[in-house]
């Protein structure tokens, strides 16, 4: 990373405050030389390593921003075969909803659907509400269904 900066004037000069904030920010040296008012940033290349990584990441992240309807938190001795149980179920009661467990310390969530919209979501709750009680959550959702990952009963009497 390189960023140079020239102006004759230094008393309406700005734009070095901005790069030293960044330099700052990032963990990179600074250099000015003050009569030419030349500023020069140079970075750690772990730094651009980093970014590089994080858009890699990011860029294979196949979520947008949506809403689900979690319809059941356990916690306790039997949290975790309780929301198998009950991801099981519901999804054989509606086989093209997608339904997920999500592990959020100490807590196993049962989420359903992936939804664009609030009004999907609210549309949906309201077809299953009197079987399954839920409500709305934002949350990252998939536009195309996961492969689903099947568990063995081994698996879920280990994790008891």
């Amino acid at each position: 990373m390189h960023i140079t900066l020239k102006h004759n004037s230094l008393h309406t000069l700005r734009a070095p405050l901005a790069a030293t904030a960044a330099a700052l920010l990032l963990g990179t040296a600074l250099q000015a030389n003050a009569q030419t008012a030349r500023v020069r940033v140079t970075g750690d290349v772990a730094v651009n390593q980093m970014v590089e990584k994080h858009i890699e990441l990011n860029s294979r992240a196949k979520t947008i921003p949506g809403y689900r309807v979690q319809i059941a938190s356990f916690s306790g001795v039997s949290s975790k075969t309780n929301a198998f149980n009950l991801r099981d179920r519901f999804m054989a009661d509606h086989p093209s909803v997608q339904a997920y467990i999500i592990y959020d310390e100490p807590n196993f969530k049962v989420k359903v659907g992936d939804f664009r919209s609030r009004l999907e979501a609210f549309a949906f709750l309201q077809e299953i509400k009197e079987v399954y009680k839920g409500y709305i959550i934002k949350d990252n959702i998939y536009p195309e269904p996961p492969q689903q990952i099947e568990y063995a009963p081994d698996d879920l009497e280990a994790g008891n």
